[in-house]
């Protein structure tokens, strides 16, 4: 059996080129010509910042609305959207427009707008992985295993390996799965993890918990 080499990775970001927006139209107008990378950054990455911390909302535009626009409705219909349940960017990108276009028209004429020194920058990021030097041999050794991982661990083997071949899979079920049978509970607990919503401490914890229960049901 192969076994389960551990990787880390730090998240480079840099500005993406566009204006930044100091109203929702032209956060609209932004969001329609900026490129998938920087849709991506908002959406996928912002978990392995460590400048993200709000406890309700997962994507930069759902807390720029709340915290900068004072917008709450506005906040509340893009912070319930989970990106890892959309088919494309494409897809993404399309349902935001749709949400931030019914919000302009609710509000019209007027345009919410924010002061300078508030007003939305659009960021990309590429992510550096690196191998450490923890490897993992047998599912038993998961729940220990993950529980000593840093947040840089955790998003790429979970977060995003879901973007990566093979698609909706993290990289701990996909190594599950050379153990047949008993490597299946594992997997299964992995798969009843809601995971979108918690912050990467929090996942990991929920992680290696529900790992350690089919663990202890094992032995």
């Amino acid at each position: 059996m192969d076994e389960f080499i551990v990787k880390d990775c730090l998240l480079l970001t840099r500005m993406s080129g566009l204006p930044p927006a100091f109203n929702l139209r032209e956060l609209r107008d932004r969001i329609t010509a900026c490129s998938n990378d920087v849709l991506h950054h908002h959406f996928f990455e912002t978990s392995l910042r460590t400048t993200f911390d709000d406890p309700e909302y997962r994507n930069d535009f759902a807390v720029w609305a709340k915290e900068k626009l004072a917008d709450r409705i506005l906040a509340e219909r893009l912070g319930i959207i989970d990106p890892y349940e959309i088919e494309s960017i494409t897809l993404l990108r399309q349902l935001v427009l749709d949400i931030i276009e019914d919000r302009l028209s609710e509000l019209s004429p007027w345009v919410p707008a924010v002061r300078p020194g508030e007003e939305f920058f659009f960021m990309e990021a590429i992510v550096i992985a690196f191998e450490t030097d923890q490897r993992i041999r047998r599912p038993s050794e998961l729940a220990d295993a993950i529980e000593e991982m840093t947040n840089g661990c955790i998003f790429f083997h979970f977060l995003e390996a879901l973007r990566r071949p093979p698609v909706h899979m993290d990289d701990f079920t996909a190594w599950l799965q050379q153990f047949g049978s008993s490597g299946e509970p594992f997997a299964r607990a992995i798969s009843s993890i809601d995971f979108y919503f918690k912050s990467l401490p929090a996942l990991r914890d929920e992680l290696s918990r529900t790992l350690r229960t089919v663990k202890v049901a094992q032995s």
